[in-house]
């Protein structure tokens, strides 16, 4: 099944092959684009199916998410293990805390935070949806498909995670 076969709204009728690369990528068989896809479109209706109905949106959910596993952390430790920038953790966080779902801890150290009593029990009745919609995803995988993708996701992402600790020594060597 092709990539761009799925979308809702039709290509051009006729290719404009001056206009086409020679070096194009192979969007059907791009991982790179079909992940990035995907997360777009799973981020988009999650936040569309999320906002409306418990007043949080995507951002705000990977996070509460986080927090139920890993309580009383930093924000620096929510952007490393999320991948958000550190703006879009902030906003979001002082939202949830304004919302009183999320509550912010001090020592002399680091700004942790975590879930209030309010906010575990949204995440109780989001996480419901989350799985719902995760068993939509995959219900034309069997339980072995499932184990094989999980474990394709994770040696993906510490490839991910290994390239960045690499670029970081590189860029700390080059400022000496």
């Amino acid at each position: 099944m092709s990539l761009r076969s799925k979308a809702r709204r039709p290509g051009p009728e006729a290719l404009d092959a001056t206009r086409r690369s020679a070096h194009a990528l192979d969007l059907d068989r791009y991982v790179p684009a079909y992940l990035t896809f995907l997360a777009s479109k799973m981020s988009s209706s999650a936040s569309a199916a999320y906002r409306p109905r418990f007043g949080v949106g995507i951002t705000d959910w990977r996070i509460m998410a986080l927090l139920a596993t890993e309580p009383w952390i930093s924000a620096g430790r929510v952007c490393d293990v999320i991948g958000l920038d550190k703006a879009a953790v902030s906003r979001s966080v002082g939202a949830m805390k304004k919302a009183g779902i999320l509550e912010t801890g001090e020592d002399q150290y680091r700004q942790s935070i975590a879930l209030t009593r309010k906010g575990l029990q949204l995440h109780d009745r989001i996480v419901k949806l989350s799985l719902a919609r995760e068993q939509q995803l995959l219900q034309s995988f069997s339980a072995a498909e499932r184990e094989m993708l999980v474990n394709f996701l994770s040696r993906m992402h510490a490839q991910v995670i290994d390239a960045e600790i690499r670029s970081e020594r590189v860029s700390s060597r080059s400022s000496r």
